[in-house]
């Protein structure tokens, strides 16, 4: 609207002089028929020549809007093609949005679809198990099969680190014994009145809640008392001094522990320990952990037994072999002796045989080699790697002298 004032201002001032071309031409025209006077040429000229004067004027006036017009049309025409442009964008703009909000409306409806699917397989799950315990029975073997997966996750073994339905010096049948150091064991049992927790989910008033949930804690107390009571803690028996009871499920485990926190004081004094499936698997690696701790003192144990027989044979080792250079040192010093002192005797002896011999001139006999006997003395620095030339005084004579 303030773009197309002026051409408003125009297009008036244009009709108000046409307005008043109008009404001069008439009131003269009227005039000139009320007044028959003389001069009526010359007003009727005065007249013509006003309205020709008006009309130029119009004309000037007309063309001058119309090229205003014209320039205004251009620059309307321009902002039109600018807001046109603007418009596109802004219309690709929200069809784009438009495509991201389909896809993620796509993508949230798939999704609560997914949800709906999940909390209907929830339901049939929760039904059938629910089905599932409501025989005592049933609830039994499931907290059995909880306890083994347990026991699997931590890595228990079966007839290694523990046994199930054995029977005590009592005559009662635990669950699960475990095997610890030192020939002991530790007790635990499985059964738990998870009955009385399904008659609380299925409560529906706030009265009957509360009265199932009073009955549900009252019949943990007296599941308690009865663990406590069945002779799982022996000390002849081998046993520590507690006793284990599994709960198979940590809600149950959690709600015991927010609705009736003196509960498990009182199961402590009784020497009776709550597990939950986590508290059962820390449980299971502090056994763990004391067992491999006692099996590796026993190997130690045994090493050092292994070094105080080492340490015996290495004892008498060093004795025989101190005894066996004393007799290679006594031998060494015989060997010196015949060596030295009656080697050079038995020499001078020689030697003196030989002196008397030169002397009266006897020829010495030459002995073969069928009969000759050899004596030779090595020489004291000489090699004994029996090399004939080795140097040394030698003996020969006939074997019968």
């Amino acid at each position: 609207m303030v773009g197309l004032e002026p051409v408003t201002a125009v297009v008036l001032v244009l009709v108000g002089l046409v307005a008043v071309a109008a009404a001069g031409a008439a009131g003269v025209r009227l005039a000139s028929r009320r007044q028959r006077a003389p001069g009526g040429d010359e007003l009727q000229r005065a007249v013509d020549t006003l309205v020709a004067v008006a009309g130029e004027q119009l004309d000037a006036r007309s063309r001058a809007g119309a090229a205003h017009l014209e320039g205004r049309k251009e620059l309307i025409d321009a902002q039109l093609a600018s807001m046109a442009q603007t418009l596109e964008q802004v219309t690709g703009l929200v069809q784009q949005a438009e495509h991201a909000r389909a896809s993620q409306f796509g993508q949230v409806s798939e999704q609560l679809q997914g949800v709906a699917r999940q909390h209907v397989e929830l339901g049939r799950t929760t039904a059938s198990l629910r089905e599932a315990l409501t025989s005592s029975q049933a609830r039994g073997q499931w907290g059995e099969r909880m306890a083994q997966d347990v026991l699997r996750a931590a890595g228990f073994v079966e007839g290694v680190n523990y046994r199930t339905q054995v029977t005590t010096r009592s005559g009662t049948r635990p669950d699960v014994t475990f095997l610890l150091p030192g020939d002991q064991v530790v007790h635990m049992d499985v059964k738990f009145p998870l009955g009385r927790y399904l008659d609380l989910l299925d409560a529906d008033a706030e009265a009957d809640r509360a009265a199932a949930r009073r009955d549900f804690l009252k019949a943990v107390r007296a599941r308690i008392r009865e663990i406590a009571d069945r002779g799982y803690i022996d000390a002849q028996d081998g046993t520590l001094d507690c006793v284990l009871l599994f709960i198979p499920n940590e809600q149950v485990y959690g709600f015991v522990h927010e609705h009736d926190p003196q509960l498990l004081d009182d199961a402590l004094a009784q020497r009776v320990v709550l597990c939950g499936p986590s508290t059962l698997f820390a449980v299971l690696a502090v056994i763990r952990a004391a067992v491999d701790a006692f099996a590796l003192e026993r190997t130690s144990d045994e090493v050092l037994t292994l070094l105080a027989g080492f340490n015996d044979q290495w004892g008498r080792f060093t004795e025989q072999l101190d005894k066996l250079g004393r007799g290679l040192d006594t031998t060494q010093r015989a060997y010196d002796a015949l060596t030295t002192t009656r080697r050079s005797q038995l020499e001078k002896q020689l030697d003196a045989v030989e002196e008397l011999r030169s002397a009266r001139g006897v020829q010495a006999a030459l002995a073969t080699d069928a009969s000759a006997r050899l004596v030779a003395f090595p020489a004291r620095d000489a090699p004994d790697d029996g090399d004939a030339r080795a140097p040394g005084r030698r003996v020969e004579g006939p074997t019968g002298g």
